[in-house]
């Protein structure tokens, strides 16, 4: 290459004019003898370990040097042929280079490690419960016994309680519950809250397979709080979604008998059919809810779902299990909807009915009736119960949610024209007596 050949010239012209040059008046003079050829130095190759890279270099030095520093052992021919060397390899041609470079795994952090630990420690306590009902065929005549839904649990205790919703159970002949190592027990109903929509399940299993969920508290959540929901969604194995708490104190009604449920968590873990309930955990794998209900026109996660707080199952569960009902008050009347009452132009709940045999027909609230001509006479407006307000039927059962069986309440009722305050002593329902 030129530039080579310029910078060896270069080079040559410095060593003349190097202090080190030997200096023709120390030595005297040799007698002339012919100069033999100097025999070049052997090229230097440089074999790069990358693919498709690998130059030969030409000489470093020229000819007339190499005598000079096979002689010479000062530091200045040392660093010059450093500097050569350096030279050389920069302006040497290069071919392009295709190296494979091989990325480290990634190693999970620590959020991700509490996540997959929250999940491998709370999935054997979440069970799959199918729901068999009898179907006979219409040809053979044959009973056959066909799963008509699924869904989710988890255990409660050492005893084999299992704690899932009423609707996943509702209508079911039989129950099969699958544990996380697949083995698969029949269960039996303990009782359940159709008004809450919670049901207890239990199983003879040995002891060693069942789990218990750690039991948490949800009256100290807060929105934004990190949630994780557990469950079977579409009858896969478990799966866990993650999302946070996006609401508290919200209300839905229950899907067997319309009656509010109050205090329930809105999550945007996604929550699809399949995952009904399943638990809801908090970031340190506590149970904080049950999976119940989601909000959505597809009938797919929307990112809307419910969860019924843990501080009401666990009363519920208690009762259920020492007892196998659930004993809650009621005025023992029917109400219309809500929408009559507005058309009206009344606020509050009108009674339809009231059986005598009740404790609000005992008391003498007025049911709605005909007269002899037909026409509607309507019955007591309840629009209120222990001085706190009634406008709708969520508010009466609202109301009663804080009462015991026993307590007399004060129902101040619309009769006609004017107002009248009647005590009522709250009984429980007459199928769980």
């Amino acid at each position: 290459m030129a530039s080579t050949s310029s910078f060896s010239h270069l080079l040559s012209s410095l060593l003349s004019k190097s202090p080190f040059s030997p200096r023709p008046r120390s030595y005297p003079s040799p007698t002339p003898s012919p100069k033999p050829s100097p025999t070049p130095l052997p090229p230097l190759s440089f074999h790069i370990t990358c693919p498709k890279f690998s130059p030969t270099l030409p000489p470093l030095l020229p000819p007339n040097l190499s005598s000079l520093l096979s002689s010479a052992s000062g530091p200045l021919f040392l660093t010059l042929a450093s500097l050569s060397l350096s030279f050389s390899l920069f302006l040497g041609e290069v071919g392009p280079a295709s190296a494979f470079v091989v990325t480290p795994s990634k190693k999970l952090q620590s959020d991700e490690l509490a996540t997959v630990k929250l999940f491998q420690v709370n999935t054997p306590s979440v069970v799959y419960i199918t729901n068999l009902a009898v179907r006979q065929d219409l040809f053979t005549l044959d009973v056959l016994e066909v799963p008509q839904g699924s869904g989710s649990g988890f255990v409660w205790d050492k005893d084999g309680h299992i704690v899932t919703n009423y609707h996943v159970i509702r209508g079911a002949s039989d129950l099969r519950v699958t544990l996380a190592d697949q083995s698969t027990y029949e269960a039996k109903v303990v009782g359940f809250d159709q008004d809450k929509d919670v049901a207890v399940l239990r199983i003879d299993a040995p002891k060693d397979k069942l789990r218990p969920m750690p039991i948490g508290i949800s009256a100290d959540l807060l929105v934004g709080q990190k949630v994780f929901a557990i469950g079977n969604p579409f009858g896969l194995d478990h799966t866990l979604t993650t999302g946070v708490i996006s609401g508290l104190r919200r209300e839905i009604s229950s899907a067997a008998t319309g009656r509010p449920i109050q205090d329930v968590i809105q999550t945007d873990a996604a929550i699809n059919p399949g995952n009904s309930g399943g638990p809801l955990l908090d970031s340190s794998g506590n149970l904080i809810g049950i999976n119940t209900a989601i909000y959505s026109p597809s009938g797919a996660s929307s990112g809307v779902g419910f969860s019924i707080p843990v501080d009401t199952v666990s009363g519920i569960v208690d009762q259920l299990v020492r007892f196998g009902k659930v004993t809650r008050p009621i005025l023992g009347i029917k109400f219309a909807p809500d929408q009559s009452v507005e058309q009206l132009g009344v606020s509050g709940v009108l009674v339809l009915d009231a059986p005598p045999n009740g404790p609000a027909g005992k008391a003498g609230l007025l049911a709605t009736k005909r007269d002899n001509y037909g026409r509607l006479i309507l019955g007591d407006i309840i629009t209120a119960i222990n001085g706190k307000k009634v406008t709708t039927g969520s508010d009466l059962y609202r109301v009663l949610d804080q009462c015991k069986v026993g307590d007399t309440v004060t129902v101040e009722v619309l009769r006609g024209d004017h107002k009248e305050k009647i005590n009522v002593v709250l009984e429980p329902k007459a199928d769980e007596s």
